[in-house]
């Protein structure tokens, strides 16, 4: 391998943290964050007098295949027009070369920040509900994320909740197969860089280990299909119920004893190593985190008399306190009036 000259190394370095956007229409004010693929910046846009963010792929020198790769990430995001996914404004290529694509700012924490402040469960549950129906949108327009983590959900300033970091995902065909390209020669050459890339070929890992699922940690990327997106989001479920990554062998009963047996119910379902045993899509998943939210039996897991009894006593508090209000009120009328 050829190996990089001291001044070669010191110019790219400056610009990868100095990229030139002189022959665009936009500002760089300072860095946000680093990724994998590219930086992140803040910027401005003079002619809508806006701040936004810009996402730059990190080397002048990449391949094309990495640069082909955040094309398609900016263009999968711009398909999925949705409340729970940022919007893409443009896309475009840099003077030397490096693609980048401008996004709308989201000013906010992560989801793992999030539960650091916020600790009660249903609100936690709200928030994992709202990234659900994001990731079932995408699900229904054949998109699989496949790095879903508590870093990667962002609650905004109103408390919007956006799905973030679509760099790796997958498209399906409409029979739910990956969707492969028709050239080729670019597809081979596309396999080529992500194969360097350690992204998606067979025996290749991608994701997240503590919240991957079993197929992606054996490097299965045939079997990549919308449950795989189901596991990693039970696994952020499990974070959000227990503080803590997800263990092997651990129910979240185990590390928290406030947390009800149909939330863990849920939470292994989602997680179940077994992609057969796992809710089909996000959209089922939702669905199971919303009858939750409203005290509702959920499919995951069958109650007993005790629990029904228990479950609708906590969701007829404030009934049965009226009721019992009016008995002690009644009970003191008729004792005074016999005095």
């Amino acid at each position: 391998m050829r190996s990089l000259s001291d001044a070669k190394v010191d110019r790219l370095r400056n610009l990868a943290a100095n990229p030139d956007f002189s022959a665009t229409k936009y500002r760089i004010v300072k860095e946000l964050a680093r990724g994998g693929m590219g930086i992140v910046y803040l910027a401005e846009d003079p002619e809508l007098g806006r701040r936004l963010a810009i996402k730059v792929l990190n080397s002048p020198e990449a391949d094309s295949g990495t640069a082909r790769r955040m094309v398609r990430e900016a263009q999968i995001i711009a398909g999925l027009e949705h409340p729970g996914i940022v919007p893409v404004h443009d896309v475009g290529m840099l003077a030397d070369g490096r693609v980048f694509y401008a996004m709308k700012l989201i000013k906010g924490e992560r989801l793992d920040e999030y539960a650091t402040r916020v600790p009660a469960i249903k609100d936690r549950l709200r928030k994992f509900h709202a990234a659900c129906e994001a990731v079932a949108f995408a699900h229904a327009h054949g998109v699989i994320h496949r790095d879903l983590k508590p870093q990667n959900i962002m609650i905004g300033s109103f408390g919007e909740v956006l799905v973030l970091d679509w760099g790796v995902a997958k498209i399906l065909s409409e029979e739910g197969e990956p969707l492969m390209s028709q050239n080729e020669d670019e597809d081979r050459t596309e396999r080529d860089s992500l194969e360097a890339d350690k992204d998606t070929t067979h025996g290749t890992i991608i994701g997240t280990p503590l919240y991957m699922s079993p197929e992606q940690a054996r490097g299965e990327s045939g079997s990549i299909d919308q449950r795989t997106d189901v596991y990693s989001l039970g696994a952020i479920l499990f974070f959000l119920l227990t503080n803590q990554p997800p263990e092997t062998n651990t129910r979240p009963r185990e590390l928290n004893s406030r947390v009800s047996k149909a939330a863990e119910a849920v939470c292994l379902k989602a997680m179940a190593f077994e992609k057969s045993e796992r809710y089909a899509n996000a959209a089922e998943l939702a669905a199971e985190i919303a009858l939750l939210l409203d005290d509702q039996p959920v499919a995951a897991h069958r109650e007993n008399a005790f629990e029904k009894t228990g479950r609708w006593i906590s969701k007829n508090r404030f009934l049965l306190l009226l009721v019992l209000a009016y008995l002690l009120m009644r009970i003191f009328f008729i004792l005074t009036s016999r005095r």
